[in-house]
């Protein structure tokens, strides 16, 4: 079992109560898995004082140079890839295949972030007035937390963590209690490479209590919160209060929208591939698929066939294709939200259970569940289950697709599968997304693109790509007169 610690002011330590939390092997609840400090206001107070102290050295450093920590940070992961992605996929459950390409995409982010230390964050602007240079450059917001979720422990705190430390912030990193040793291993990752004593703060601890205490510290000018609605609303309005920047990623209801030319075999490997990679837990699975009512019948036999072949098991396992839920509770509001779609008149048409086998009865596994018959009112269809469970709509004909696809609170991510350019455009144009795919799965995104959603799913600045930038500092903008002489009359 692996022991977790605090990293304030450049030493590891444990929660001054004393207190500890264990976390355990969701495809085997038998296998504990670490010991992590249960920790309190007392550690976010001292590792905000240790931050408040460093953070005007490193905002000083050159930015080259502190893009040259995060590139030393790239090449450490890529040398500590395999252990990474074991540990991931032992406390988190995703497949050991999906950890790997998780901690590849968080190596991309490392090296674009590392990039944006030698490109342009400013520009020189002609000013009206003769003999005066007048250009913008940035400036850190100063110290700024990273409240972190579970389902992507590795790339989500790297592509938080980077660009506020590229900026020349000093940053508080909370991982999810359910995954504290991999949030470790990230934490390890950049002081391995090179950031400062107290410049990165690592506190594990129950969200309510420290997030809370985050939101609140004054010294802390900015938060960027992944997770539920219901803590990123109550985050964004405490931090709003406080006049906080803050940033928040929350909940999807992500569409994949099958229009009546598509390619019925791609759009169904799209959709099983996003809506049960990751065991359905990730904010851009697709959890809808609305489909043209003359494709619905193959659709969904094909959806269904590839759904009952995926193997389901221990990640590590050779060939298992999909892992279990995080813990009991997430698996119970899974299962909880499959009976809810039962009595509300779905039709299920394969899994719905919990998996109880030899290999599954120590974990927290449910089958790869898909429904039919299901309408847009339906709980099905409107609530983020954050599990394995894929909704079918059907739809007649574009307008009303579309309708249906939108008639959600969330717009994280929408994808639209068809031959017809002009068709895939008007989509484009129409979905209310902040990410469009066109004969993708909904699933995914790139390190040098902006990352985020509209509507309930979030508020705040975009995540990754350059659009980082204005989250995690502020412009500046410079009038330099080279005349040397007083000016005359009114200036506005």
């Amino acid at each position: 079992m692996e022991t977790i610690a605090n990293l304030i002011d450049g030493r590891w330590l444990p929660a001054r109560s004393g207190k500890t939390q264990i976390t355990v092997n969701p495809a085997d609840a038998r296998r504990q898995v670490a010991v992590a400090p249960v920790s309190g206001v007392e550690e976010i107070e001292a590792a905000v004082a240790a931050a408040k102290r460093a953070q005007p050295a490193w905002a000083r450093t050159p930015v080259p140079q502190r893009g040259a920590v995060l590139a030393r940070a790239a090449r450490l992961l890529e040398e500590r890839k395999e252990a990474v992605a074991r540990a991931m996929t032992i406390e988190e459950g995703k497949t050991l295949a999906e950890s790997r390409g998780e901690v590849d995409k968080a190596i991309r982010l490392l090296e674009f972030t590392a990039g944006d230390g030698r490109r342009p964050i400013g520009e020189v602007i002609p000013s009206e007035i003769a003999g005066t240079f007048a250009y913008t450059t940035r400036t850190p917001v100063g110290v700024v937390a990273a409240i972190c979720p579970w389902n992507f422990p590795i790339c989500i705190p790297v592509w938080k963590l980077a660009p506020a430390l590229l900026a020349g912030n000093a940053a508080i990193f909370k991982p999810a209690t359910a995954t504290p040793w991999t949030g470790m291993l990230v934490a390890k990752l950049f002081e391995d490479a090179g950031v400062p004593a107290g410049v990165l703060a690592f506190v594990t601890g129950p969200g309510g209590a420290i997030g809370q205490a985050i939101v609140e510290q004054p010294e802390i000018r900015a938060l960027s919160f992944t997770g539920s609605n219901e803590v990123g609303q109550r985050l964004h309005a405490d931090g709003a209060r406080l006049g906080k920047k803050v940033q928040c990623e929350m909940g999807g209801k992500n569409a994949l929208v099958v229009l009546d030319d598509a390619d019925v075999e791609l759009a169904a490997a799209a959709t099983v591939q996003g809506a049960f990679g990751s065991t359905g837990q990730r904010c851009t699975a697709t959890s809808r698929a609305v489909v043209d009512r003359r494709l619905v019948e193959p659709f969904t036999r094909r959806v269904v066939e590839l759904a009952r072949a995926l193997r389901v098991g221990d990640g590590l396992g050779a060939g298992v294709q999909m892992g279990p839920s995080v813990d009991e509770r997430q698996m119970k509001v899974v299962l909880s939200g499959i009976e809810a779609g039962k009595r509300e008149g779905a039709r299920l048409l394969c899994g719905g259970e919990r998996l109880l086998g030899p290999e599954h009865e120590h974990g927290f596994f449910v089958a790869p569940t898909v429904f039919g018959g299901v309408r847009a009112e339906m709980s099905l269809a409107q609530e983020e289950l954050f599990g394995p469970v894929l909704a079918i709509l059907e739809a007649s004909g574009d307008d009303e697709a579309l309708e249906i696809a939108n008639g959600t609170r969330y717009g994280l991510t929408a994808s639209v599968y068809t031959r017809d350019l002009s068709r895939a455009q008007r989509f484009a144009d129409g979905l209310e997304a902040g990410m469009i795919h066109v004969n993708n799965p909904t699933v995914g995104g790139e390190a040098q693109l902006p990352f985020g959603g509209v509507k309930a799913t979030g508020v705040g600045a975009r995540e990754m790509g350059r659009a980082a930038w204005d989250f995690y500092s502020e412009v500046k903008t410079v009038y330099v007169d080279t005349t040397g002489a007083a000016r005359q009359g009114n200036l506005y």
